[in-house]
């Protein structure tokens, strides 16, 4: 080959590498490289086509990937329904339908009852906790334990943070306001509602503001002040009330096929990684952003009263909670065995939490 046309093939393989084309490599395990291979895969959601922060996260989060991975790694978002039902995600991941899923561990409690303590336990851990939980004391591998017999891999990509309690169309004055009162409500709270004398009812959120504004219903939870206001609640209820004991920090899951998981290079499966964590902190910042706007806007301008559920229904909602949970791990071995789980690390952890966290926001209160 002479100089001239040396030249060229040099400047051209560059250009190729710096384009990302096909001269690019993956790294493997052994540090061996090998010539880089494309995946288009598809990831369902359980979330509404542009719906705000938790659809629009796990678009972020393909995005991410695709950038990160020049292409290599090409993920198409489908809203819940566009391509499998929303509640049906779990089982199209499973089975291969799909390679990713995104929502959260409570939508799957009558398959997989014990996931629930990885989306949120009433009176349970806020997100630092949890977060704390799953990434440092084996919480995650837990998870992923009881999901493998299920062909899935899962990370944490989102929280919710503190939700708010709901939407009534009555004040809520002691436990007789709760006997008989039909609430759209899911997981581990509607157990605890059930168990105090409420009736539970699970509905799709397309359904909830008919519901509540036709009596369907007499209340319900949603999510907290920006997406309630979003869906119009403040106009079907005027009591809102706080705080959402039912679900202090709600996570939310990155469901892959463990099959197709395999099957990608060790540096795709970092990226993936990576951007999920990302996608997480993002979920929750935009959360405690957008809610504290919405709330200011419900406290200023809607004719909506803000409450607090009083003491006494707080501490006979907390007691039948622990009651509720002790029944279900006495009817069931693996839910047991991640409560067992999930109770060590929370009552180890509650001791900082208490000289920290919560002392300092005490502090606060203070004239």
């Amino acid at each position: 080959m002479t100089q001239h046309k040396l030249f060229f093939y040099v400047l051209l393989t560059t250009l190729l590498t710096a384009c990302g084309g096909a001269s690019d490599v993956a790294v493997n395990g052994e540090g061996n490289a090998d010539l880089a291979q494309q995946f288009k895969w598809e990831m369902a959601t359980t979330w509404p086509a542009n719906f705000p922060i938790f659809q629009e996260g796990a678009e972020r989060f393909a995005d991410d990937v695709r950038l990160m991975s020049r292409g290599r790694l090409d993920i198409h978002v489908y809203a819940g329904g566009e391509l499998v039902p929303a509640l049906q995600v779990f089982d199209a991941v499973s089975n291969g339908v799909v390679e990713m899923g995104h929502g959260s561990p409570y939508y799957w409690a009558g398959k997989v009852p014990e996931a629930q303590f990885f989306s949120s336990v009433p009176f349970g851990m806020t997100a630092k906790g949890m977060t704390a939980w799953l990434y440092n004391a084996g919480g995650l591998e837990l998870w992923n334990e009881i999901y493998k017999p299920f062909n899935l891999k899962v990370l944490p990509m989102g929280n919710t943070g503190v939700q708010m309690g709901g939407w009534f169309n009555k004040q809520i004055n002691s436990m007789e306001d709760i006997k008989g009162l039909r609430m759209r409500i899911p997981g581990l709270g509607g157990k605890v509602l059930k168990k105090a004398g409420g009736n539970p009812v699970l509905m799709a959120g397309s359904e909830v503001y008919t519901a509540l504004e036709r009596g369907t219903i007499d209340a319900t939870e949603w999510v907290g002040p920006f997406h309630d206001l979003r869906l119009g609640l403040n106009r079907a209820a005027k009591f809102y009330y706080y705080p959402g004991w039912h679900e202090p920090g709600t996570v939310f899951e990155l469901m892959i096929n463990h099959t197709k998981w395999a099957l990608l290079p060790t540096d795709l499966q970092k990226m993936v990684e990576t951007a999920a964590a990302a996608t997480s902190e993002w979920i929750y910042a935009q959360m405690e952003f957008h809610n504290q706007q919405a709330l200011k806007e419900l406290k200023t301008k809607q004719t909506v009263q803000i409450l607090e559920f009083p003491e006494a229904v707080l501490s006979d909602l907390k007691r039948t909670s622990k009651a509720t949970l002790a029944e279900e791990a006495a009817a069931n071995p693996k839910f047991k065995r991640v409560y067992d789980a999930y109770a060590a690390f929370r009552a180890s952890y509650e001791g900082w939490d208490k000289i920290s966290e919560e002392s300092y926001q005490a502090s606060l209160r203070l004239e």
